[in-house]
């Protein structure tokens, strides 16, 4: 297809010593531990806590194939990123105008508010923890200014190390819970075997469990990441391969022992939780009188690194594309990798106007009854975000616009049209659940 920007050459990486091949090495691992972070909110250990509590361990194979469909994706982003030395965005504007305005009614609407969303479920495990100091609502904006004043002054480096200490102390309680409670390995294993529940609507729950573990938008940041890395050509494509395994199978770890504590301490005892972020309060109480005190406050601190540790990502990840968006659209032919290997889009005032953005207009969203129609809206577009990713990756990946030796192989282009599918789906099912005739 032709590119409708301007840019008739094919962009490729220039050869040289700096894209000769890096050994991969765990010494380099980073952006990976960053997205499995992001990736894994509140939302994604409830839902799986929920798979777990209602059907045991029947749904741990649709958790484990979860993880591998956001493997291809997160791979697909990065591959992008090193092959050509462009970033994401410059690759979907040049699809069409579509993607433009896609993404930008996305990052306004979502942006607005998920920001409510992040600061309130951080907020919930800090109540519970000291309940007698603010409400909830004082809370969620502490949790919002304290990772506005983060983002806004450090830049990727120490940002990622902050990351890898939360993302050790979720691991640390997650594995801790799936051991405290005795899993029973035999059913586990068993539960690798795709089997699905005879219940009603049984074929959506399951898809839609396969398609929430592990982050949406900031999938699509995994490749901004790995710039800002200071990963910039091709030379770094084994190292970003095995970073972002390891991404995905530091989450698997959290999915699969979250889906134990449901099927070992819900399941057996017929304990019902409710659908989001409440339903972890009630899992802490739930395991302060099965365990103790101590086994319940713990987990209220890996509750706290879940969240924390998904608002300072989405903070830092998709105020980088929001400003490569704007740079793009002011005029710079080329978004290039190198910039944000820089530091320098981290220092623009469009990534600091979309902080802003994400922090203070959704503070209004805390002290009042989220507006109906825009939580409709925001439910249509995020769950419109996933195949979107999915089908501009197979197209930008299958294209002269990508260098020959990095275009997609049956593989990959077997994983895109799975996600891409499966996405789809749950995207239809999204839209078909909204209650459209009170939105008019």
């Amino acid at each position: 297809m032709a590119d409708t920007t301007g840019n008739t050459r094919d962009v490729g990486v220039p050869g040289g010593a700096d894209s000769a091949p890096r050994k991969s090495s765990w010494r380099h691992i980073g952006p990976g531990i960053v997205v499995a972070a992001t990736g894994v909110g509140a939302g994604d250990l409830v839902a799986t806590l929920i798979a777990g509590s209602n059907f045991g361990y029947t749904l741990l194979w649709a958790a484990v194939i979860g993880c591998l469909v956001k493997i291809s994706l997160a791979e697909a982003c990065g591959r992008w990123h090193l092959a050509t030395g462009r970033t994401l965005f410059d690759g979907w504007a040049s699809i069409g105008p579509w993607t433009t305005w896609f993404f930008a009614i996305y990052a306004v609407i979502w942006g607005f508010v998920y920001g409510a969303a992040a600061m309130s479920s951080s907020a919930l495990p800090l109540q519970a923890l000291f309940p007698d100091v603010m409400g909830l609502e004082w809370w969620g904006i502490a949790c919002g200014l304290v990772g506005l004043v983060f983002v806004w002054f450090n830049k990727y480096n120490v940002f990622e190390k902050v990351m890898t200490v939360l993302v050790g102390v979720m691991f640390v309680v997650t594995v801790y819970l799936a051991i405290r409670v005795t899993p029973n390995l035999g059913d586990a294993f068993a539960g690798l075997l795709p089997v699905i529940p005879d219940e009603k609507d049984s074929v959506l729950n399951t898809l839609g469990l396969i398609g929430g573990v592990g982050g949406t938008i900031t999938l699509a940041a995994y490749g901004y990441w790995v710039n800002a890395k200071g990963w910039t050509d091709t030379g770094w494509m084994k190292v970003m391969r095995l970073d972002n395994r390891v991404a995905y199978a530091t989450t698997g770890i959290f999915v699969v022992a979250m889906l134990f504590v449901g099927a070992e301490l819900l399941h057996s005892a017929g304990i019902a939780i409710a659908s989001g972020d409440k339903g972890l309060i009630q899992l802490g109480d739930v395991l302060e009188d099965q365990y103790g005190t101590a086994t319940g406050k713990l987990f209220l601190i890996g509750f706290f690194a879940t969240s924390f540790t998904s608002l300072i990502g989405v903070w830092h990840g998709v105020s980088l594309m929001f400003a490569d968006f704007l740079a793009r659209r002011r005029g710079e032919r080329e978004a290039r990798g190198d910039e944000l290997a820089s530091g320098r889009r981290e220092r623009s005032w469009a990534f600091r106007a979309y902080l802003l953005w994400l922090t203070f207009p959704p503070i209004v969203l805390l002290f009042q009854d989220e507006p109906f129609r825009l939580i409709i809206i925001y439910g249509v577009l995020g769950a419109a975000f996933m195949p979107f990713l999915a089908l501009t990756l197979m197209w930008l990946l299958n294209s002269s616009r990508t260098p020959r030796e990095w275009r997609n192989g049956g593989l990959s282009n077997g994983m895109l049209t799975v996600a891409g599918l499966l996405f789809l789906v749950l995207c239809v099912k999204q839209v078909w659940d909204q209650p459209w005739s009170e939105f008019f």
